[in-house]
């Protein structure tokens, strides 16, 4: 299938099926900023819960922060947020399109690019990049002037530099250890796109992780491999990951070394997570504006350590998106064609839906209900009587629902339901009162 058609069928299912919805769309829609519908916000949910039973809840050396968006001016001063956080951006005189300058297409001939969007060739030399900084600010106070600007915070991670010394002081934890956090971040991004990749609103998972500097390197692939693998843990084909590796002319300031994992996308090979190692660029700088020392004491050999912080910085909404792309399927089932996605059953917002085979005979309902009410404790189900039961298998395949249980005129006797398994369709005849146990051991 071409790559732009499949986008274009997964945008259409988030909205029908409620994943993914525009933001004020009564009102026309805000361009680049979504909303999660009921199923969209359950499958966020799980990609972001399971990221933190991951690195925080299976490991002994990580504990976890949820700071502020707000912040003082200071920090982002000290991060160089304010002074450099800005892209190059050319204007396309054909086309009239505005691209960041990495986005277009690279010529024979250096000072020239081609538009990425109409082709038309670029002269660097007339139209020269203009830098665009991208924090977005905002004023505290009743006041709107100069002493009032602070900014939405375009990185959770300058939350996790300034509370170093509050979480060495509370949890003692020695080197190396590692503070995870999730949260929303804002950038005035100029070019956003591609559905929810790029957005100016976005949360972030985020790890900082502080070893000594003689270890930095070892963390360092440590972390790149582990962050791989997780993406694989949670259903990813790996043929569509990859580990790009950034060449020291694309590093950021105060980067030592950086690899993306990245997902290839209808729209090509994306970043997903990016894993840097930052050395003490951040320590230093905070120490350097606040006048507090950031480092750690190591008590065994009585001295002073600046840890190296090695970064594994994913999006939420870059990982939900490759998880969605990476679920779809589309096969033939009896002239017709099923869409399936196939979440891995700790990713699937449904995990069984309850389906009463006649929804005009009371005492079938009145079953059926019963049972999803039994099942809502330990299990995420739903109830729908509100189609045939094909069109609700259907439905339920859209959405990644792993099983559907039918409920029958013969269950009123046998008392018995039929589990219909979403990949490979085949069903099972189950004793109501060993549903639970069943589901239990088939999600584990």
């Amino acid at each position: 299938m071409p790559e732009p058609i499949l986008m274009d069928k997964i945008v259409s299912l988030c909205k029908r099926r409620g994943f993914i919805f525009q933001s004020s769309e009564i009102y026309g829609g805000l361009g680049s900023v979504w909303d999660y519908g009921p199923l969209g916000a359950e499958l966020k949910r799980n990609v972001k819960n399971l990221w933190w039973k991951s690195v925080v809840h299976e490991r002994m050396d990580m504990v976890g922060l949820d700071c502020a968006i707000l912040m003082l001016p200071q920090v982002w001063k000290a991060s160089g947020h304010v002074d450099g956080f800005s892209d190059p951006l050319v204007d396309c005189k054909e086309c009239k399109k505005r691209f960041r300058l990495d986005n277009l297409i690279d010529t024979k001939e250096e000072h020239v690019k081609e538009c990425s969007s109409c082709g038309a060739k670029i002269d660097l030399k007339i139209s020269a990049p203009r830098m665009f900084n991208l924090m977005m600010k905002t004023f505290l106070g009743a006041v709107e002037d100069e002493s009032a600007v602070t900014y939405m915070r375009p990185e959770t991670a300058q939350g996790i530099f300034v509370n170093f010394l509050n979480v060495l002081d509370t949890t003692r934890k020695k080197l190396p250890f590692g503070v995870a956090q999730i949260g929303k971040s804002f950038r005035n991004e100029i070019t956003p796109g591609n559905f929810t990749f790029r957005t100016r609103e976005f949360e972030q998972m985020e790890i900082e992780y502080f070893v000594r500097p003689e270890e930095d390197e070892k963390w360092y692939e440590f972390w790149t491999q582990e962050r791989f693998n997780w993406y694989l843990r949670y259903g990813i084909k790996k043929e569509n990951l990859r580990i790009r590796a950034h060449a020291k002319d694309e590093l950021a300031h105060y980067a030592k070394a950086c690899s993306d994992i990245e997902y290839n996308f209808p729209f090509g090979w994306s970043e997903l997570e990016g894993i840097a190692n930052r050395s003490d660029f951040d320590l230093k700088q905070h120490e350097q504006f606040s006048g507090k020392e950031m480092v750690y004491f190591d008590s065994v050999e009585n001295k002073k350590i600046r840890p190296y912080i090695i970064e594994p910085s994913g999006g939420v909404d870059r990982a939900t998106l490759a998880f969605l792309v990476d679920a779809y399927h589309e096969e033939k089932v009896k002239e017709e064609t099923r869409v399936v996605l196939r979440f891995s059953p700790e990713l699937a917002p449904i995990k069984a839906a309850i389906l009463p085979l006649l929804k005009n005979r009371p005492q079938i309902v009145e079953m059926a209900k019963g049972i999803a009410q039994s099942l809502m404790k330990d299990i995420r189900v739903v109830y729908d009587d509100t189609a045939a039961i094909g069109k609700l298998y259907r439905r339920q395949d859209e959405v990644g629902t792993l099983y559907c249980v039918t409920v029958d005129v013969q269950s009123l006797e046998d008392k018995k339901v039929t589990v219909r398994d979403r990949d490979t369709m085949l069903q099972d005849r189950i004793d109501v009162d060993m549903l639970q146990k069943y589901l239990v051991e088939k999600l584990a």
